[in-house]
């Protein structure tokens, strides 16, 4: 990690403040077998405690099921929920889970008041491009006759981009609208922070994380395949009104500026928010006001957006 390393600004929150100044220094991705087992052991139990707590405090349901033949996870608010929202969660297409995820969906079910289904897809280096890619769309097409937004983080943007294009070149449903965190959706790193704000996002590197990431995804495929990286695909007719999230610490955040003023250019409707002080997918800390407050927005922008689709 760059010795380069900037104290938290005194104008976020106290909780956001502390994780930044304790953060330690990212160790490099281990691709071997049992190595990834253990990091995806040890993330489970670090995140997954903190997301059973904001289930059960908001008295959302949580049940498992089975989609196309993918197991995927639904998150219902109490009294069900009104339209679907497809949520792909992140971890640079090796890590993550439903489970760790929950204190975003179970927030996001409970706010916009739609059921939540998040779908269990495989993960390299196991299961390289295209295997992901196959599950989401397992899943998309199951779901697309219904009242459905569409919603993801850092590789689960990556995948929601994906799907659309796909979505739009079979004539398949489009959702009624689209909020991404902090996506990754360039996976050549080509974006001005993966430089500018290498040392200062607490919780991504390039260097030691996303250059690995990335090669164990794409498995030999070309990384600026529209596949792969959906930043360099054609924007499709028909693309929904989009919010895109980031903060001024996100490893990603040009990734997000390219995104946007890609979607803009093509007349994407884009409600693009910036955090001051956060960083990459802040919104997965629940102990953060910040996270809370982004997935308030997020969550209005999803539920007008399906209310004028159910209208």
């Amino acid at each position: 990690m760059p010795s380069r390393r900037y104290p938290a600004p005194t104008c976020i929150s106290a909780q956001a403040s502390a994780f930044i100044d304790a953060a330690e220094p990212l160790a490099p991705v281990d691709l071997a077998p049992a190595a990834m087992a253990e990091r995806r052991r040890a993330i489970g139990a670090s995140m997954g405690p903190g997301g059973e707590a904001v289930q059960r405090a908001l008295g959302v349901s949580v049940r498992q099921a089975d989609i196309a033949g993918v197991p995927v996870q639904w998150i219902e608010p109490q009294g069900g929920g009104a339209g679907v929202l497809l949520y792909f969660f992140g971890g640079g297409f090796i890590t993550g889970s439903p489970e760790e995820d929950l204190a975003i969906t179970a927030r996001l079910a409970q706010l916009s008041g739609a059921g939540v289904c998040a779908p269990r897809y495989r993960l390299a280096p196991e299961h390289p491009y295209p295997a992901a890619v196959e599950d989401g769309w397992a899943v998309y097409q199951a779901l697309a006759g219904r009242h459905m937004a569409l919603a993801g983080e850092s590789a689960g943007g990556n995948l929601c981009l994906v799907l659309m294009r796909r979505a739009a070149d079979q004539g398949v449903a489009l959702p009624a609208a689209v909020a991404l965190l902090s996506p990754w959706c360039d996976l050549t790193h080509q974006g001005d922070t993966i430089r500018t704000l290498d040392g200062l996002d607490p919780t991504l590197d390039y260097p030691n994380q996303l250059s690995h990431m990335s090669k164990a995804y794409a498995a030999g495929h070309a990384l600026d395949a529209p596949e792969i990286s959906p930043l360099f695909a054609a924007v499709p007719p028909g693309f929904p009104p989009a919010l895109i999230s980031s903060g001024t610490r996100d490893l990603l955040l040009s990734d997000c500026a390219r995104l946007a003023a890609k979607l803009r250019r093509a007349g994407v409707s884009v409600d693009m928010r910036v955090a001051e002080g956060m960083w990459h997918v802040f919104e997965y800390y629940p102990e953060l006001p910040e996270a809370l407050e982004s997935l308030q927005g997020i969550a209005a922008f999803l539920r007008r957006h399906l209310d004028r689709q159910g209208a």
